[in-house]
């Protein structure tokens, strides 16, 4: 009778042993192998996750800009004579325009363009990391603002009237017999084009690669007629 005990408690022990070697190799290659799958979906997901994050704060930054260009250049030639585009200073990449602002509701206070914000240039300014759109105040001593930081390309068209494209890569196309005005100061319809461009994010094949991207944003702007608004 204590033979056949005794045998059963060895037996019983035998089965209540632990993992072998080559089973606790095998458990730590397949948690090694899970481990890497995962740490690289978090790796791709953070890459995506940081490129939206660049895409939305760029377009945000540029559209901004944009809003802000377009509203003081529709003001170009307020109370004054002509458009107020400075032709001298004004290229496909820069426009400086000037407008009476004490002009508005007939309440004038000077004759001249001679306040803030009555005299103003835009442009785009690069370097060798970054491009910035560059408000300057010339009637401020010279005061500059930066608008934007993340902005590629700046495109100013000038129109006679209002026209119809088509949209380019960083231009707009227009139609057969249509041309900017040879003369700015002719000039009644501008187009801003603003070219926000993102570098690629990772390597391609690799989990969370993000191509290069290239987004534009376009403004239709009518000058305030001098003729109509000259008090």
């Amino acid at each position: 009778m204590r033979q056949h005990t005794t045998r059963q408690t060895r037996k019983k022990s035998s089965s209540a042993a632990g993992f072998s070697l080559i089973e606790l190799m095998i458990a730590m290659s397949i948690t090694l192998v899970v481990l890497v799958a995962a740490s690289a979906l978090l790796a791709g997901s953070f890459n995506i996750r940081g490129r939206e994050d660049q895409r939305t704060a760029a377009l945000a930054d540029a559209q901004r800009a944009l809003n802000t260009m377009s509203r003081e250049i529709a003001n170009s030639g307020f109370g004054l004579t002509g458009n107020g585009i400075v032709t001298t200073d004004s290229t496909t990449s820069a426009i400086r325009f000037r407008a009476n602002l004490n002009a508005l509701d007939k309440q004038i206070t000077s004759n001249s363009v001679a306040d803030p914000n009555e005299d103003v240039r835009y442009s785009l300014y690069s370097d060798a990391t970054n491009s910035y759109i560059m408000r300057l105040d010339v009637n401020t001593g010279a005061q500059t603002t930066v608008l934007a930081n993340r902005v590629d390309s700046l495109r100013f068209y000038y129109f006679a009237d209002k026209v119809n494209y088509t949209n380019g890569t960083c231009a707009i196309t227009l139609p057969s017999g249509v041309a900017e005005v040879t003369d700015k100061r002719n000039a009644k319809y501008i187009v801003i084009v603003v070219c926000v461009e993102l570098q690629q994010q990772g390597a391609p094949g690799s989990p969370g690669y993000q191509p290069p991207s290239r987004v534009q944003l376009v403004s239709d702007i009518t000058l305030r007629n001098a003729d109509l608004y000259n008090y």
